[in-house]
């Protein structure tokens, strides 16, 4: 049943993107703020028990729902309620629609267009050089992918829609979180507190399923300078573990495109490739994950 879910879930992610700003939310934004000024009166407790709280008082109407209603209809109940919720567990938005829409910019060769594309798929700043900012789009790729698309898929298939809405509303709260610190005048206080025990949750929870995508990268890219990149050493011991595996996933990503420069082409030819080619890289593991989750369900390992 939940592969069936899931094919149906991914079919209207890639068709039904007229529908993809439902996947915002922006009334969940009141809620979480009311979570952050309950955990204000707190300030003695460690932050992350208001923000598991705030995320477990999320989740609970879901839960009451498909447990209330699931088992209505033969089953099909349940199906409807698999497929909507995984819909909106990902994203928010398509990467692949983004990378469309900045290759665009990039053809327009207007400024502004293409530092707002690149910003929207950075999902923070990004540098004014071009090469650079070419770098920090093909990264951004392979690290929103997972938080966006593989995370949500592995934590569906693992555990079922719940876990996957529980993983969206940790990024939420994330989101939220590190919008309100940044807007803050001053660096320290609740809202950092708050934020970093935003992002260390959600980090928990990508831990695995940003490990997995990393091989994946390997598999559906070029294998062996990925491989060498997985088995680097790293310097960012003192990262948190949300900040490891997006360095794990840009540089795995990146060395699985192996792209090389071309002398006949300019840089803005050089980042329309290089963002084609990261979505092209995404889209290849989406096929190499749903043969394996297809074969692990007729195998009996999956629902």
């Amino acid at each position: 049943m939940n592969l069936i879910a899931l094919l149906i879930g991914l079919a209207i992610e890639r068709l039904a993107t007229q529908l993809f700003h439902w996947r915002r939310m922006r009334w969940m934004d009141r809620i979480i703020d009311a979570g952050f000024r309950l955990a204000d009166r707190l300030p003695t407790w460690p932050a992350i028990i208001p923000v598991v709280l705030l995320a477990v008082f999320l989740v609970l109407p879901i839960a009451a729902v498909i447990w209330f209603l699931g088992d209505t209809l033969a089953g099909f109940t349940y199906l409807l309620l698999a497929v909507v919720v995984l819909f909106f567990s990902l994203g928010p938005h398509d990467i692949g629609e983004q990378v469309g829409e900045y290759c665009r910019a990039l053809e327009s060769d207007e400024p502004d267009p293409i530092h707002n594309a690149a910003k929207a798929i950075v999902e923070g700043d990004v540098p004014e050089d071009a090469r650079e900012r070419t770098n920090f789009v093909e990264a951004a790729v392979c690290v929103q992918a997972n938080n966006r698309l593989f995370a949500v898929v592995f934590w569906f298939v693992v555990l079922g829609p719940l876990a996957a809405w529980a993983y969206r509303v940790t990024d939420l709260i994330r989101r939220r979180a590190v919008f309100n610190a940044a807007r803050e005048e001053q660096t320290a206080g609740n809202s950092e507190r708050i934020r970093d025990a935003a992002v260390m949750l959600h980090g928990w929870l990508a831990w695995i399923p940003a490990r997995l995508t990393a091989i994946g990268y390997a598999a559906a890219g070029h294998m062996d300078d990925a491989i060498a990149a997985l088995r680097a050493p790293t310097e960012d011991l003192d990262a948190s573990t949300s900040e490891r595996s997006e360095n794990l996933l840009a540089r795995v990503g990146i060395a699985a495109l192996a792209l090389q420069d071309r002398p006949d082409e300019t840089s803005l030819e050089r980042a329309i490739r290089g963002a084609q080619a990261a979505n092209h890289l995404v889209f290849k593991l989406l096929l190499i994950w749903a043969v394996i989750i297809a074969a692990m369900t007729l195998y009996g390992f999956t629902q």
